[in-house]
């Protein structure tokens, strides 16, 4: 008899343990999705406050980039919000272009026109009377290529011919969503800038992607001339939103959102939005290598 209450008890005590251990693992999976509820509400807050001040500022007047901070919610964010214009967009981009781009990221030169000449084979269609040879270079890989316009930077990665370094060190220069062969030098990175510095005469390429000046003609390739006078700010109507939040418990999340501006009726179009990602000042130099 008492050998059996006690196995009564010791089963109790392990009811008792188990039923403890759901309890805590339900309030921490709680915790987390109403963290998480937490970061999607005060991201659409970021891109709504965002898309009201383009909006306010008119097509003409609207600023190529901006910042602004808020809070709610007890949680403190930081708002940072850039045309797509000041990145490459890999659809229009001439092959001259995509060249110094890879080169200035490190590559040889040989190996930059290789790569560039991929990229394009990669958003090119075959004509009817052309031997398909991207296709029979990505049989040997399992995959066909896309033979369309990209619809992810992340498409980079399947290029034959691209190392992951390459493609990590290219990623935050490029774009989908531009829209346009051209860039806004005013705003655009470094190695942007140079990328078409180096090619003057890129707008007379089959896929443009030059910088022109405001009379027309285009600018110089002159490494020390000025952007700022040198080019015309190109516009896009798409803009890369980044919103850091900075929670009451001490959790820091970065969120980047991608949105088309658009009329009365719809007044933004959301293209792509991506949680967690690394913050910009945290990303490690890239060096030429």
């Amino acid at each position: 008899m008492i050998v059996a209450v006690l196995w009564l008890l010791i089963a109790l005590a392990s009811l008792a343990m188990i039923f403890g251990l759901y309890l805590s693992q339900s309030a921490r999976a709680m915790a987390i999705s109403d963290t998480a509820l937490q970061n999607e509400a005060l991201v659409s807050a970021s891109v709504e406050l965002t898309a009201y001040q383009l909006t306010l500022a008119g097509s003409d007047t609207r600023p190529a980039q901006g910042t602004f901070h808020f809070r709610m919610d007890d949680a403190n964010v930081d708002v940072t919000f850039t045309s797509e214009a000041a990145r490459i967009d890999l659809n229009f981009a001439s092959k001259d272009v995509l060249a110094a781009l890879f080169a200035g990221l490190g590559a040889s030169k040989d190996a930059a026109n290789e790569v560039a000449e991929r990229v394009v084979g990669w958003r090119s269609r075959p004509t009817p009377d052309s031997t398909d040879e991207e296709g029979a270079r990505y049989a040997a890989l399992g995959y066909s290529p896309r033979q369309s316009l990209f619809t992810h930077v992340n498409e980079l990665a399947l290029v034959a011919g691209l190392s992951p370094v390459l493609v990590d060190r290219a990623l935050p220069f490029v774009t989908v969503f531009n829209g346009s062969s051209d860039i806004d030098a005013t705003i655009a990175a470094p190695e942007v800038v140079a990328a078409f510095a180096k090619n003057s005469h890129a707008n007379m390429a089959p896929f443009g992607g030059g910088i022109a000046s405001p009379g027309g003609s285009l600018a110089a390739a002159d490494p020390s001339a000025s952007p700022k006078s040198a080019a015309p700010a190109a516009k896009s109507p798409c803009y890369r939103i980044a919103a850091t939040i900075d929670f009451a418990n001490g959790r820091r999340s970065t969120s980047e959102v991608v949105i088309a501006l658009g009329d009365k009726r719809e007044p933004y179009r959301l293209l792509s939005w991506q949680d967690d990602v690394e913050p910009a000042e945290a990303r490690p130099v890239r060096r030429r290598s």
